[in-house]
């Protein structure tokens, strides 16, 4: 029993004494630690707005920043490792984080995917950020690009976080990129009117629209598009600047389909609704009919039907 307390009594003043030996290498550690978070946030801070600047890329170079402190931090722990004198655990970190690389790769395959595509995405996408774009099902602006998402605003007001793999896998279609886009939209005339004259007044409604664009690569025209029921219908082809695809190109859709309609009205043009016909099959001689008027009160004729 004695002997067992002289060994332990030997263990703990070993320890302490190891301890103490070690202490100025453990506070060395503690010291690259902090220089390594510091020199990393600002060597992190300087190449975002190095980058930021020289190539007008916020997305890019906020992912360049934030790659670059992790790898700062992640050396900053290893070389503090070694200084307090647990380089062995340096070495047995970086042998486990071999030997587990595979074990990993399997059990954590779509954040490793999602990571190798953010980085892809960093260096080589179709869009910017605030740029109006369709991935996938999801419509909104992009709002930032991280290591293992694309987050999008949508104009509803939704955060929409889609995986990068996603992203490089799926469709994207980008509204915003050169700051056009073509809106379209059908009216339809009467049989009687002179198509000619209509599609002359559709013209001049758009080009007194002023933020409708029209230049020689930027066309806007009219086409007859359809013969229907009771209408010829006018197809209406335009251009609008979509670098606030928003707002400027949803209301200025909005102004051209109303100042159109209001050109064709004030121009004589008739715009009827469709004209539905109904027919009686079998033996029925009558027609019932409900008349409605201004002060609510309906009344129900019966008409013969003319054989």
């Amino acid at each position: 029993m004695q002997k067992e307390k002289i060994t332990l009594t030997e263990s703990l003043t070993n320890f302490y004494d190891q301890l103490i030996e070690q202490l100025p290498g453990i506070a060395i550690g503690i010291l690259i630690i902090i220089i390594g978070l510091l020199l990393g946030s600002w060597i992190a801070n300087f190449a975002r707005n190095r980058i930021s600047r020289r190539t007008d890329d916020p997305l890019m170079s906020r992912f360049l920043g934030k790659a670059i402190k992790y790898i700062f931090i992640a050396v900053a722990v290893m070389l503090a490792l070694r200084a307090a004198g647990l380089g062995s655990i340096a070495a047995g970190i970086l042998t486990a984080a071999g030997a587990s690389a595979v074990v990993l790769g399997f059990a954590f395959k779509d954040i490793g995917e999602n990571f190798i595509a953010g980085i892809i995405l960093a260096f080589n996408r179709p869009f910017n950020v605030n740029d109006t774009v369709e991935i996938g099902e999801n419509f909104g602006k992009v709002k930032a690009l991280e290591f293992r998402y694309t987050k999008l605003k949508t104009f509803d007001g939704k955060d929409v976080y889609i995986p990068n793999s996603d992203v490089l896998t799926e469709p994207v279609t980008n509204f915003t990129e050169d700051g056009f886009f073509r809106w379209d939209f059908i009216i339809g005339i009467a049989y009687e009117d002179n198509i000619k004259g209509a599609k002359e007044t559709v013209m001049k409604a758009l080009r007194n629209e002023p933020e409708v664009i029209e230049d020689a690569e930027h066309e806007n025209f009219v086409i007859e598009d359809q013969l229907a029921t009771s209408t010829v219908n006018l197809k209406v082809f335009f251009w609008v600047d979509t670098t606030d695809f928003r707002r400027a190109a949803l209301v200025t859709k909005g102004n051209v389909v109303r100042n159109v309609k209001e050109a064709l009205e004030e121009a004589g043009y008739y715009m009827p609704a469709d004209i539905h016909e109904i027919k009686l099959y079998g033996g029925e001689t009558e027609f019932p009919v409900k008349i409605g008027s201004r002060n609510g009160v309906t009344e129900d004729n019966t008409k013969p039907v003319k054989p």
